[in-house]
């Protein structure tokens, strides 16, 4: 069996894609065996060239991210996933962290999560990375952005990701369990974009509102019409 497979959901990603792959790279050099698939939503743009000029297989879907990553999860060979958004760069070194976590027999009860970095150099960046730190070592909760690693019979015997239009990471990420999620020594470098457009704080806010909405109990593809 191949020791990882990284799943890449994608909808119009040409923009960011390219050093997303590229990162991908570093497992050539550390010598990590892995699969890359991509679950296209249906682009226009270039992604789906891109993907396959990195030797990915490409696959389709109807364009929901919980559904793509379900669909990308099913179909990977791995021992180990990665799942990991178009937008998110896994920063130099990442490979190392990934090794030393799959090499520890205790972690195949356990998932990881990057740390996350925005690529802004403003202060209002590094507020939003320093609260989704103290999120994720606290609450428990961090989000697709920050990538995941698991075990696949782990990630199977939890049912995996659901088809759900938002909230699928929250939701799979709350049947993992606090206890078994592991921040690595590592980070994710994802695109400021949607802080840059939504505003450094009416952002987060939004988020926050769409999270309360949630545990609340309003279904996800209600809780999207507020969130789009």
């Amino acid at each position: 069996m191949l020791r990882l497979s990284i799943v890449i959901p994608t909808l119009d990603a040409a923009s960011t894609l390219g050093p997303v792959l590229a990162a991908l790279e570093e497992t050539a050099s550390a010598a990590l065996a892995h699969e890359l698939i991509v679950v296209d939503g249906g682009s226009k743009d270039g992604t789906r060239a891109l993907a396959r000029a990195a030797r990915a297989e490409v696959l389709a879907s109807a364009p929901s991210r919980g559904g793509q990553l379900a669909l990308g999860g099913a179909g990977a060979r791995g021992e180990w996933l990665l799942f990991l958004h178009a937008d998110t760069r896994l920063a130099p070194g990442w490979t190392g962290a990934v090794a030393r976590f799959i090499a520890d027999p205790a972690n195949r009860e356990r998932a990881a999560v990057f740390r996350l970095a925005l690529d802004d150099a403003s202060a209002a960046a590094r507020r939003v990375e320093r609260f989704v730190a103290w999120r994720t070592r606290v609450l428990g909760l961090p989000y697709g952005d920050q990538a995941l690693l698991i075990a696949r019979a782990f990630y199977d015997r939890l049912g995996g990701f659901k088809a759900l239009p938002l909230m699928e990471d929250v939701d799979l990420v709350r049947r993992i369990g606090k206890r078994r999620l592991v921040l690595l020594e590592a980070r994710a470098v994802t695109s400021a974009a949607r802080y840059r457009r939504g505003g450094w704080l009416l952002r987060p806010l939004r988020n926050l509102a769409c999270l309360t909405l949630y545990y609340l109990g309003l279904p996800p593809r209600l809780i999207e019409r507020l969130y789009a």
